[in-house]
């Protein structure tokens, strides 16, 4: 629900013990390319009886279904601009009106406004909560009834390592991650406690070379290649792991904060990985 990261969520759903079964889950602004396209691709490799695609885009859309029916399998598309509640709506029946009831929902939109927050508009600061933030929570709102039901269920949430740690220039687009992952750990816990069998997965990845980070970069830690995290990521769900976090130093974070009293462990982030400056050549996609 994550480039400027182009908004996606992408997803079949199904049987967690048989992969033949799954069903097609819905996708964010932008399931038809990036993170979101990459993860339904290989979800429907893996059995997924059908991909229910969202994008902003409706060519992108048209593009990503095409490709997805021209390898055998069964692929929809839906337009969607996920800032807006009743857009989302509209899109969740458009759904069901295909018989789709997903059994995994990858919410993998967002969209970032790489500048201090001074520079910001309000319509900036709106839109990047309601995409990064809101959206996921709206959609994912919508199909948890029918997990439940069912008995089974996998939500995936792509949030971001900056979700976890401050940082300057994206103090907007950090907020909204850190919500997500506020708010994904706590669905987790209401799945777990209520013994619904939905299983929750929090995803929290360091800069993806999709275009949307394009001219970010850290010391130390490279670009993750979106293919591989693409596979982790059905990994994750194949193991329902609760956090997953890239690359693994990422989750030596709590620790560390935890650990570390504030300014020292704001030296490290600024000068051994360069975390406090990562924003300052940011141009986002061209």
């Amino acid at each position: 629900m994550g480039h400027s990261r182009r908004h996606g969520r992408s997803g079949p759903g199904g049987n967690r013990r048989d992969d033949a079964d799954r069903q097609g889950g819905g996708a964010g602004d932008r399931g038809a390319s990036g993170i979101g396209l990459l993860t339904a691709q290989r979800l429907a490799a893996a059995g997924a009886a059908r991909v229910v695609l969202w994008d902003i885009d409706a060519a992108a859309l048209d593009r990503a279904v095409a490709g997805l029916r021209a390898r055998g399998r069964a692929a929809d598309g839906i337009v969607v601009d996920l800032s807006q509640p009743a857009a989302i709506a509209a899109a969740v029946a458009a759904t069901e009106a295909l018989g789709a009831a997903p059994d995994i929902l990858v919410n993998n939109a967002g969209i970032v406004v790489g500048k201090p927050l001074a520079g910001h508009s309000e319509a900036d600061i709106r839109r990047t909560m309601d995409i990064n933030a809101t959206a996921p929570m709206l959609l994912t709102r919508a199909f948890l009834p029918g997990m439940i039901a069912r008995g089974r269920g996998h939500v995936v949430n792509i949030a971001s390592a900056a979700g976890m740690l401050s940082n300057p220039n994206m103090a907007v687009y950090a907020a909204s991650k850190w919500a997500m992952i506020g708010w994904s750990d706590s669905l987790r816990l209401e799945m777990e406690m209520g013994r619904t069998g939905v299983r929750v997965t929090t995803v929290c990845p360091t800069y993806i070379d999709t275009g949307m980070f394009q001219g970010a970069r850290l010391r130390l830690i490279p670009l993750l290649k979106p293919e591989r995290v693409a596979d982790a990521i059905v990994r994750a769900i194949r193991r329902d792991r609760i956090f997953l976090r890239l690359p693994a130093i990422v989750n030596t974070l709590p620790f560390l904060k935890g650990l570390m009293p504030v300014r020292v462990f704001d030296a490290v982030g600024a000068r051994l990985f360069g975390v406090y400056s990562s924003m300052d050549k940011f141009r986002g996609r061209e």
